[in-house]
């Protein structure tokens, strides 16, 4: 029985972000490493013996893994609950366009026009997202710009009597929705975890591995960096972890969103039903001809 592809496609990765991803964890591991060569070096050259028992590391490991699962829980709450709202702008996307194409006025150009207006909500709401930190936008707000665009086009369809006031009233709670899930969206982005979890969990770690090397050195000799670089290198991988799951949106973390890929989606459905309408108006044309 052979491992999948996808094993040894993450166990060797070559894309840049797990790239980067992989150097990140592995810069900081290997300052513990030097540090653990510098204290096997240090008890070699002295005659005093450094090392300590094991037992203080059995506990303070339990404390350190809890407090690590805590942080990643709790970044992986962000994360998923960053999924669902874009899950939710899927959704509430087609279901805005699907009004609008089934009780909209019959006007062709503003059923294009309103579903290419949709369709460029979520690549703004990506843009407003994903910009670098500090960056200003000269646009305003792209995507509350577009659903302002849309609330009038709403507006202008039930003022002309091309759309029924139920239909409009359905409409606006597809289109309020979409700005509901922009704003849980930008609360996740601008609202980090405490500082106090990443003060804590870093002092923690930082103690921990400093202190690994003196129960190492009696046990494992000269191999003690190797080993504190075996042991700080998971440790130190699952707080990168808990860190970027915090950040859905960031392109620069392995764990962010495929927010083009939605936006991907969102378009090519939309577009769909545009072109199908457009055939079904055809049709009809005809047959009335």
């Amino acid at each position: 029985m052979t491992l999948p592809t996808e094993f040894w496609t993450d166990v060797f990765p070559l894309d840049r972000p797990a790239l980067m991803y992989l150097w990140r964890v592995f810069r900081q591991a290997a300052v513990f490493a030097i540090a653990a060569a510098l204290i096997y070096l240090l008890d070699w050259a002295i005659v005093t013996d450094l090392s300590i028992a094991v037992a203080p590391y059995e506990v303070s490991g339990a404390a350190l893994s809890l407090l690590l699962v805590l942080r990643t829980n709790a970044g992986y709450d962000r994360w998923w609950e960053a999924r669902k709202l874009w899950g939710g702008i899927v959704n509430q996307s087609r279901n805005l366009v699907v009004i609008a194409l089934a009780y909209g006025p019959p006007d062709a150009a503003w059923r294009a026009n309103f579903v290419r207006k949709v369709a460029a909500f979520a690549p703004a709401a990506r843009e407003v997202l994903c910009q670098p930190p500090g960056a200003t936008g000269g646009s305003g707000h792209p995507a509350l710009n577009v659903m302002t665009a849309v609330a009038r086009m709403l507006r202008e369809a039930v003022d002309a009597g091309g759309m029924s006031p139920f239909a409009f009233q359905r409409a606006e709670r597809e289109r309020a929705a979409l700005v509901d899930h922009l704003g849980g969206c930008e609360r996740i982005l601008k609202t980090p975890l405490p500082r106090a979890y990443a003060v804590s969990i870093h002092q923690f770690i930082a103690l921990f591995l400093l202190a690994l090397p003196f129960a190492l050195i009696t046990r494992v000799g000269w191999l003690t960096p190797l080993v504190t670089l075996f042991v700080a290198y998971p440790i130190l991988a699952l707080d990168q972890i808990g860190r970027e799951l915090q950040s859905p949106f960031s392109v620069y973390n392995l764990t962010h969103l495929p927010l083009d890929t939605y936006c991907q989606t969102i378009e090519t459905n939309l577009l769909d039903l545009l072109d199908a309408d457009q055939k079904a108006a055809k049709e009809q044309t005809k047959e009335e001809t």
